[in-house]
């Protein structure tokens, strides 16, 4: 596993950059459209597939306009950060949710989760295409997404699998991170340096309400997060040296609303140093994140992405209030391995977030100029 040094950051031309993002941007109204008329059958897959390239080719233009080093292709070919590795993936399908997205006021909303029907396999690559289509597109980094393995268990944690295909989670789990690593493997040999895992599932094992709700349920939740980190080593295991993986901890993005909240305190000495990545993608946008303490856990090798911009408010941050905070994280954890980014997509779900392409384009450049003014 490649190690990031305290100077070394934003100096050796491997992420994490001082500005990231997480990924997942607002789809266009012409893509969003052209997703409902593929749906319905009125047009057709190559009618579809060239309205996806064209709004990639467009995003991609908005992240170089900002500055970015790093890009994404928006995860414009996916409903939501999860569906493409569920749809291409042997032995899944979809059900509800045994959780509910909510915000402050009270409001809440259903979701659906993976489920698995049969043994898991990598039917197709997942996201090969993706990074086959916007390498030769931009000289910026391109950053592959994908979720978790915990996000095809927690949420349905319960009841996550026809009865009596696995023996337990640990063997299911080993099945699937075999997915990962052929997905891995097939990215690395087309070049690709930068893989994220969206890991939703141990940011929700922070908050109290969760962790009651699991133990309710008769389950152990920090057993649950040693078998998560065990599935996140096992789908990067034989990683190519010249490849990165971090995770971004992420707490739940539909329409402004989330699934948890509380800090990293009792989950941050198991993740990370345990989890054989390079480094986290953190979200700190609001009080619900906790304070900087848990970054006290962070090994030397291993950098970090302060979360401070928040993807569900069109309020712009500032730059003195960013460079407070950053001065904060510094510390507990060494400046040198700090950078920034939004707290989440703009959108992990085709619904997106209550905010305009105008602020998101504000908000990546923010992110760019902040680093700039903190850092250098």
């Amino acid at each position: 596993m490649a190690s990031v040094s305290g100077t070394d950051i934003n100096s050796n031309g491997r992420p994490p950059f001082r500005a990231d993002h997480i990924g997942s941007l607002l789809r266009p109204q012409e893509l969003r459209t052209a997703f409902r008329q593929h749906a319905a059958g009125s047009i057709d897959d190559h009618a579809f597939r060239a309205a996806q390239d064209r709004a990639i080719r467009e995003v991609l233009k908005l992240q170089e306009e900002c500055g970015l080093q790093v890009v994404t292709d928006g995860e414009f070919r996916r409903i939501s950060y999860w569906e493409k590795f569920v749809r291409l993936t042997q032995g899944l399908t979809v059900k509800e949710a045994v959780f509910k997205f909510h915000d402050e006021h009270g409001h809440e909303s259903d979701f659906t989760a993976p489920y698995v029907t049969a043994k898991v396999g990598r039917r197709a690559p997942i996201t090969l295409d993706e990074f086959e289509f916007v390498g030769p597109l931009t000289r910026a980094l391109p950053k592959i997404t994908m979720p978790a393995p915990s996000t095809m268990h927690l949420y349905r944690f319960t009841d996550y699998s026809a009865p009596g295909l696995y023996r337990d989670a640990a063997e299911f789990f080993a099945d699937l991170g075999r997915v990962y690593q052929q997905e891995i493997a097939d990215l690395a040999r087309a070049g690709a340096r930068y893989v994220q895992l969206d890991e939703v599932a141990i940011a929700m094992l922070c908050d109290p309400a969760a962790r009651a709700r699991v133990q309710a349920a008769g389950e152990d939740p920090d057993r649950l997060v040693d078998l998560y980190v065990q599935a996140i080593n096992e789908a990067v295991k034989n990683l190519p040296p010249h490849m990165v993986v971090g995770v971004h901890m992420c707490r739940g993005n539909y329409k402004g609303m989330y699934l948890s909240e509380g800090g990293y305190d009792s989950i941050a000495e198991r993740l990370f140093n345990r989890a054989n990545v390079n480094h986290f993608l953190l979200e700190f946008d609001t009080p619900r994140a906790g304070d900087f303490a848990p970054l006290r856990a962070l090994p030397k090798n291993k950098g970090v992405v302060l979360g401070l911009v928040s993807s569900k408010t069109p309020v712009l941050e500032t730059i003195d209030a960013l460079k407070r905070r950053a001065d904060e994280a510094a510390k507990y954890a060494d400046a040198g391995r700090l950078a920034i980014s939004p707290q989440c997509g703009f959108a992990s779900t085709m619904g997106g977030n209550p905010v305009t392409e105008a602020d998101e384009r504000a908000k990546l450049k923010l992110c760019v100029d902040a680093a700039r003014a903190i850092w250098g």
